[in-house]
């Protein structure tokens, strides 16, 4: 049995599927990743990224921040690829009980999955630090130098930066959902992000597939491995009508 029949028959036989995702789901949309030959860790700034998407720069350097996040950061203009389609596609039908993302893009939620637990946040989502109002990306993305709500609050983009933690009730609605998987899909990460990388440790079910560019340290436990982009792949998984 090829590699790609194996894919199909688990999740034939599988009900309450959890997809796993990371920057590379994302990349075939035209998104950048971050750590990859051409990621934005290998682009040349100021600063270096990971210092700039921190929340003591957010803090001290505002208006910095500001100028690499609409540069970098706010890809408006993009749309869903196979990958986010197949998975909408899956949970419609009834085998797709969650997706846990570590991408902060919302092109889940535009493809039509319902169940989306986005563990570092979505640029979509901006607030006011001072009253809390509400702000759309577009809305940053027109702004110049800091933004600021009517009251004159800095808003704030509710993604979670470096140094902040993750939120309790998305962080309790992911494990739940990895823990009760039948079968659990890992796809478009390196597995090196931490706590995120840590949840696959919840998992229970019977088996792990694994899609990735490029090998992890995750490859030698996991029941099938596929170095291959990640919507390319599942868009040759045949999915049954909703049930």
């Amino acid at each position: 049995m090829s590699e790609i029949a194996e894919l199909q028959r688990l999740i034939d036989n599988s009900n309450k599927i959890v997809f796993f995702g990371g920057a590379g789901v994302s990349t075939e949309s035209g998104i950048p990743d971050f750590r990859s030959v051409d990621g934005l860790y290998n682009q040349k700034y100021d600063y270096p990224p990971e210092e700039i998407l921190s929340h003591t720069f957010f803090e001290r350097n505002t208006e910095e921040f500001y100028r690499f996040y609409r540069d970098k950061m706010l890809c408006l203009d993009k749309k869903p690829n196979k990958a986010h389609l197949k998975l909408a596609e899956l949970e419609k039908a009834g085998k797709l009980s969650a997706v846990v993302t570590q991408n902060i893009d919302g092109l889940h939620q535009a493809a039509g999955s319902k169940r989306v637990y986005e563990l570092h946040g979505s640029v979509l989502r901006n607030y006011c630090r001072k009253c809390r109002k509400f702000y759309t990306a577009e809305y940053i993305k027109k702004s110049e130098g800091v933004p600021k709500c009517e009251c004159g609050g800095v808003i704030k983009p509710d993604v979670v930066l470096y140094e902040e933690g993750l939120d309790d009730s998305v962080v309790s609605g992911a494990l739940n959902a990895i823990m009760q998987a039948d079968l659990l899909i890992i796809a478009g990460t390196s597995l090196t992000v931490y706590p995120a990388a840590g949840f696959i440790r919840y998992f229970r079910g019977d088996k792990i597939v694994l899609i990735n560019r490029d090998s992890t340290p995750f490859d030698s436990q996991a029941d099938l491995v596929f170095h291959d982009k990640v919507g390319e792949l599942l868009d040759k998984i045949n999915v049954p009508s909703a049930r």
